[in-house]
């Protein structure tokens, strides 16, 4: 029995080292992926590996399935696919497509047969084919010239509508989806105009209520919105600001996420460096409810997926801070800070379905 004893203690300090969810960092100036995995118990992460990419990796996205990463590599106007290994979280490449000027933001439709992609600079979105193997098909099937500085692209619920938020105009364009076919095209409504200075950038869907949620860059603000699940048009409900009362500093908002039990609400602030917290009652309504210190210019952050712990990229301090989410509050309570790399533009936490850990 002895030795029994001996080998288990031995062994268990690694099943800490062996997790199933990961965080997939991308860090644009070393054109790289790095990929760490999460401590289920305390959130704690572990380097695994680096992947390296043909230019400044920006934003990724998952398929619904976990099978595979999507990566928008910006500085060379490509989109990259990647297979997640599952025991592992390690990447390993797909292929690599052009795609256009700028790629700023990706993501799935809800079936994870395309990938639908908003651009910077080229002001158009695209959709691409997903294959089987998880290949990019080489060309898009579609290409729609929107505006200046299209900043985000994301299916509803129901697969049936897109939308587009630019930075630039001022604007949400509101896109109709065909699932079958992966084809866009303007709604009755095409696009919702919003105040001066507003700069919608990224936006996330409440998972029960029919409310939008888009964080303003320029207005530093979150406003939520009312869905019109027939008609697939936003309604303005309220906006709440991301900043403290009194803060005269310079300041843009990146981005937002919404935790898993819908209870609570987070957008990063550039400049004033912090996140930003809300809680939402019943009806989705936003309340704010203070702001954590992170590190400078928090381009990007994540909450992983059983919603105990936060992500936070410093693209300035190359740091990634992470966080121990309050089950009561909501704030995100500073645990530690891990040096990842020159200028990370995205965190992305993603849980893989039949990984094991050591003590499984």
């Amino acid at each position: 029995m002895k030795p029994l004893i001996f080998l288990a203690a031995v062994l268990l300090p690694c099943a800490n080292t062996l997790a199933d969810t990961y965080l997939y960092v991308s860090v644009a100036g070393e054109q790289k992926i790095a990929v760490y995995a999460i401590d289920a118990a305390g959130g704690e992460l572990t380097h695994r590996t680096d992947v390296a990419t043909d230019g400044e990796p920006g934003a990724l996205t998952f398929d619904p399935s976990r099978k595979f990463l999507f990566a928008a590599i910006r500085s060379a106007g490509n989109l990259a696919s990647f297979r997640i290994d599952h025991p592992t979280g390690e990447l390993t490449h797909v292929n690599t497509v052009p795609a256009g000027d700028d790629p700023a933001q990706i993501s799935t439709d809800r079936s994870g047969r395309f990938l639908l992609t908003a651009y910077y600079r080229a002001s158009k979105v695209t959709v691409h084919s997903i294959a089987a193997d998880g290949s990019l098909n080489e060309k898009p099937l579609q290409t729609v010239a929107t505006a200046d500085k299209a900043h985000a692209i994301v299916a509803d619920p129901s697969n049936r509508f897109v939308f587009v938020p630019h930075t630039g105009p001022n604007a949400i364009f509101q896109f109709t989806f065909q699932a079958n076919t992966g084809r866009l095209a303007a709604n009755a409504v095409p696009r919702l105009t919003t105040p001066t200075k507003t700069g919608p950038r990224h936006l996330v869907f409440h998972p029960t209520k029919q409310v939008v949620y888009v964080v303003n860059e320029q207005g530093s603000s979150v406003t939520g919105y009312a869905l019109d699940t027939k008609a697939g048009t936003l309604a303005q409900l309220q906006t709440v600001s991301t900043l403290p009362e009194g803060f005269t500093g310079t300041n843009a908002t990146a981005e937002i996420n919404i935790h898993p039990t819908a209870r609570f609400l987070y957008a990063s602030n550039r400049g004033h460096d912090s996140i930003a917290c809300f809680t939402l009652n019943d009806e989705g309504k936003l309340t704010a409810s203070g702001q954590v210190p992170t590190e400078k210019t928090p381009r990007s952050f994540d909450i992983e997926p059983l919603g105990k712990f936060l992500y936070a990229a410093g693209e300035s301090s190359g740091k990634v801070a992470a966080y121990r989410i309050d089950e009561a509050t909501g704030l995100p309570e500073w645990f530690h800070t891990y040096t990842v790399g020159k200028q990370p533009w995205w965190v992305m936490a993603v849980d893989l379905p039949g990984a094991k850990s050591v003590e499984e």
